[in-house]
């Protein structure tokens, strides 16, 4: 690693030149990589929902279907707006009343059930079908061109409207997100650091890993608009500690040696096993979200786990060219260091540590309970804003219609039609639902002869398959929506065991049941991974479990604050939120107990060592999680949409709420564990006074 440091301070201009080069292919990668909006895309293939979608877009081409409602116009006025929509490219079709009957028809003589589901007072529907999937570029775009009927008084409700909507708040706030992350931890930097210029410094150099990252996403082939919006916030707090290192062991190598290339070669050898070693549990932490069977976890795991990764490689060769470039001016403009060593604290927990673990022992078990029981919504509508276009669509199909979720029911063609006909009828039974459109339901006696049914035909009868489409009063991701969901698979699995229901209905309740399994697994391979890490850097059996045990506990007072301000968190808060927290948080436990082990060797006691460690280390801990938590607090503070406030504020509490923990607990845990370690750790030293066990 020597030869290695010199030969980066040796040629950093080439270096740099090289990076800012690099810098091109990483921007056209990142504009060309496609964000995915549709986060029920990421549940497994062999799902039963998805298996229903994969059928409704090959078969019938159903993948994507939308409501419009349209208030107070003439039929003939809604049969020239329907003909304008079927022009725009990516729909597929708009079914309407005159489909189905001729429009000089009164509507009373229209069968009471078409009526029912196409009329309600003044207002009528068009059901909307697109080409192509949710999440495409051209059914987001068809979407964008019905939005400007809205001038008609019209409503676009169901998901593709939802997720285009999603991704036009997302698109419009994400570089605000940005601007704000950079700006507030820009000041707390300047805080922490007694250079005025030196954060200026770091943000150049963590934008080099940021924009690659960013742009090798393009070999991924698509991320989640999630990934995208809160990539560059967590890479800029979990990698800013690295250039913090860099910058302190460069000021104190530069006192020691003569020329400041020296200094810095130094300074790399020294930093690179802590920056490393450091940044192991972080990527850890986020490769474990990979373990997830909603593959949206490996969205994020994978593109966060490659940040941290190319924000080592960044630290070690880019930013030494940009300190040693800017070293007269860093030096040059200073002020006084705002956060300094804590002096009051850690003679505070060295007194009064059994106090202290006391109250960590007490307020653990309510902690854990309220984590448990802490409330999460699934219906991605609840995550927008109430005056988003897809939302007032939902309440206004809810409203005048009683209609707020779509099921597709897909069965063999091989059923018997009069089953089809018994399975209708006990549908329409189950509670919720509103009504029930099947092509054998028109075939029936009391069907006038201007009614043509070839268009419903052409829908519900396709490749083999028939296809009964069923509207529910209930919303998605609800108890009484899942209820009715279990009754109506019992229904059609009488009649056929390998039936499916498709519909966001269908896919929600999946993601509850793999989000339920997901949570406890990525918490057991997070927790497995670091203390393996732990266990491995320190050649210790019980440090592994303590240091876990300190940031697992502040995991759970973050997690359960929600539960006692009863507020609601997105679904995926509970799986992201303690693997993040816990991988990145993990590195102020490490920090603490390396400077502990190094007092202890130094000849200190017990308590004189972790006193001295709780001092020595405040400040890099708390600038670092001051700067976690401005990154992530500020955009929990302007962000419209729910799942990223909720992530962001989780995240930047939980930075605080770490820290917190890591200077008072982990200490009052080392004192009192210093024996336990000792005999269970190679080569850990015995505290002044006390004899070394073999």
């Amino acid at each position: 690693m020597e030869h290695l440091s010199k030969f980066i301070v040796k040629y950093r201009k080439i270096i740099l030149i090289v990076s800012i080069v690099l810098l091109i292919p990483s921007v056209f990668g990142y504009l060309n990589t496609k964000v995915n909006y549709d986060i029920l895309s990421y549940l497994p293939a062999d799902s039963e929902s998805m298996q229903g979608q994969d059928i409704l877009d090959k078969d019938f081409n159903l993948a994507s279907v939308d409501m419009l409602v349209v208030n107070g116009m003439k039929d003939k006025d809604v049969v020239k707006l329907k003909n304008q929509i079927q022009d725009i490219k990516g729909v597929d079709k708009v079914v309407w009343r005159d489909d189905v009957t001729d429009i000089s028809l009164p509507k009373q003589a229209i069968p009471k059930n078409i009526r029912k589901m196409l009329y309600s007072g003044d207002a009528t529907m068009l059901i909307i079908t697109f080409k192509e999937p949710t999440a495409s570029d051209v059914t987001m775009d068809a979407i964008k061109q019905i939005k400007k009927y809205t001038k008609y008084d019209c409503y676009q409700a169901g998901f593709s409207a939802i997720t285009e909507d999603t991704k036009d708040l997302v698109n419009t706030e994400t570089p605000i997100y940005s601007g704000i992350a950079v700006l507030l931890c820009l000041i707390v930097l300047c805080l922490g650091l007694q250079s005025w210029v030196a954060p200026i410094i770091f943000l150049i150099g963590i934008m080099f890993p940021i924009v690659y990252n960013m742009g090798t996403n393009v070999f991924l082939g698509q991320i989640s608009y999630i990934t995208q919006a809160l990539a560059l916030i967590l890479q800029l707090a979990v990698t800013m500690d690295y250039s913090i290192f860099l910058l302190h062991r460069y000021q104190e190598e530069k006192e020691k040696n003569e020329t400041k290339e020296d200094a810095m070669a130094k300074a790399i050898h020294a930093t690179f096993l802590s920056i490393t070693s450091s940044s192991v549990t972080t990527i850890a932490g986020f490769l474990a979200l990979c373990a997830m069977q909603l593959t949206l976890g490996r969205d994020i795991g994978v593109v966060m786990a490659k940040g941290v990764v190319l924000g080592v490689i960044c630290t070690i060769l880019v930013l030494p060219s940009l300190l040693m470039a800017f070293d007269k001016p860093i030096e040059k403009y200073t002020h006084p260091v705002l956060i300094r060593p804590l002096k009051k604290t850690p003679k505070f927990v060295v007194k009064h540590h059994k106090a202290i673990l006391i109250a960590f022992v007490v307020l653990f078990i309510p902690a854990i309970y309220c984590q448990a029981n802490v409330g999460q919504y699934y219906d991605l509508t609840q995550s927008l804003p109430d005056d988003m276009a897809s939302v007032q669509g939902t309440q206004m199909l809810k409203d005048k219609f009683n209609m707020t979720t779509t099921h597709f029911v897909i069965l063999d063609d091989k059923v018997p039609t009069k089953d089809i006909q018994t399975i209708i009828d006990d549908f329409e039974k189950v509670d919720g639902v509103e009504n029930v459109l099947a092509y054998e339901k028109y075939m029936g006696p009391g069907v006038p002869s201007t009614f043509e049914p070839k268009v419903v035909q052409d829908i519900l009868h396709n490749g083999g398959k028939r296809l009964i489409i069923v509207n529910s009063k209930y919303h998605s991701a609800t108890d009484e929506l899942n209820r009715q969901l279990d009754q109506m698979d019992a229904i059609v699995h009488k009649y056929d065991k390998d039936a499916k229901i498709a519909g966001e209905g269908s896919m929600t309740r999946d993601l509850i049941n793999i989000t339920n399994i997901d949570f406890q697994m990525v918490n057991i391979v997070s927790i497995i991974a670091i203390l393996i890490i732990i266990a491995v850097t320190f050649k210790s059996f019980s440090l592994p479990f303590i240091l876990v045990l300190a940031i697992e506990f502040a995991i759970c007072i973050n997690m359960g604050i929600p539960f006692l301000t009863k507020t609601q968190l997105p679904f995926i808060a509970g799986i992201v939120i303690g693997t993040i927290q816990l991988g990145a948080c993990i590195d102020y436990a490490i920090l603490m107990t390396t400077r502990f082990k190094e007092e202890l060797q130094n000849g200190h006691t017990t308590k004189e060592a972790a006193g001295i460690a709780i001092q020595m280390t405040s400040t890099s801990i708390i600038t670092s999680g001051l700067s976690f938590f401005a990154a992530c607090s500020g955009v929990a503070f302007i962000a419209k949409m729910d799942m990223i406030s909720s992530l962001c504020t989780l995240l930047g509490r939980g930075a605080l709420i770490s820290v917190v923990v890591i200077l008072f607990v982990l200490p009052s845990l080392l004192i009192v564990s210093q024996k336990f370690i000792e005999k269970t750790t190679k080569k850990w030293p015995a505290a002044k006074g006390e004899l070394k066990h073999e």
